[in-house]
């Protein structure tokens, strides 16, 4: 049995925790089917996470580490914060319960693993000691929200429903709004039921750092 332990890694136990929350979501991660993936005995498991809440956070911190470690050698600060933050809209796209996890402000590392990323970023930038907290965090709070809002407008209210359909939909509702009170939405109806999520992300991401640069011309 000790052997068997051992060879029944902490690593292994998220691994196979994250594969189950790709297939059955937050609600089907139980220890037994830990223990019946994983081909073991709830005691093994428990000799190396303690409950389900750690359990959620190892496997949030082991996927948003993952996607962090995206940040390209030799490229500039602007080029890193974009690299890292499109990993992490990636990431929450490909494993959408992670932005339950996030919105929560679940992780006791997982938060700050992305603000130490980014921020070690906003420094390099050049920005002055004294606005690190607050362009950091700002940076952090547009990669996060906008990455798990997206998750959550992700998810389908069918199985047999597209996401063309799901756009189009909202689309059409936004064109049949009242032209007088509701002229701005109306006009942009149709840029909704074609765009793409991560341009549109990308291009948020730019704004952000725009405004950093011209806040700080230094840089």
């Amino acid at each position: 049995m000790a052997r068997r332990t051992e060879a029944l890694s902490r690593e292994r136990i998220v691994d196979a925790a994250v594969e189950l929350l790709d297939t059955v979501g937050e609600g089907g991660l139980t220890f037994r089917a830990l223990t019946e993936r994983l081909a073991t005995g709830a005691g093994a498991i428990y000799w190396h996470v303690a409950n389900k809440g750690e359990l959620l956070t190892a496997a949030t911190d082991a996927v948003v580490g993952t996607a962090l470690a995206a940040e390209p050698d030799g490229a500039s600060p602007p080029d890193r914060v974009r690299a890292v933050a499109l990993a992490l809209f990636d990431a929450v796209d490909d494993h959408p319960w992670i932005a339950a996890q996030l919105s929560r402000g679940s992780g006791q590392v997982t938060t700050p693993r992305i603000l130490e990323s980014l921020g070690r970023q906003v420094r390099a930038m050049g920005v002055p000691r004294s606005e690190w907290f607050s362009v950091s965090t700002a940076l952090v709070q547009y990669v996060v929200g906008a990455a798990t809002q997206n998750a959550v407008n992700g998810t389908l209210p069918g199985p047999s429903t597209s996401r063309e359909e799901l756009l189009g939909a909202v689309a059409e509702r936004w064109e049949e709004l009242d032209p007088e009170e509701w002229p701005f939405t109306r006009a942009i109806a149709g840029q909704m039921r074609v765009h793409d999520d991560r341009e549109q992300f990308l291009a948020g991401l730019d704004l952000v750092l725009t405004g950093i640069a011209a806040l700080h011309p230094g840089t």
